[in-house]
């Protein structure tokens, strides 16, 4: 599950960093990309702070 989580929150962080990209090099329009980053934006703060800075449960002994 953690694993699952950790390339959905990277997927979301790809998706605020390309769509940048691809209007500058006139591939999509910048509503595209205002959209595409929105989501990407949302999904990365939805994802993230479940995986980053957990330590590790320690097991009872």
């Amino acid at each position: 599950m953690k694993t699952i989580i950790k390339i959905l929150s990277l997927l979301g962080l790809l998706m605020t960093l390309l769509p940048s990209f691809f209007v500058f090099k006139e591939v999509i329009t910048a509503d595209q990309c205002k959209i595409l980053m929105f989501i990407g934006t949302v999904v990365w703060f939805v994802t993230a702070p479940r995986w980053m800075n957990k330590k590790e449960e320690e097991t009872p002994a």
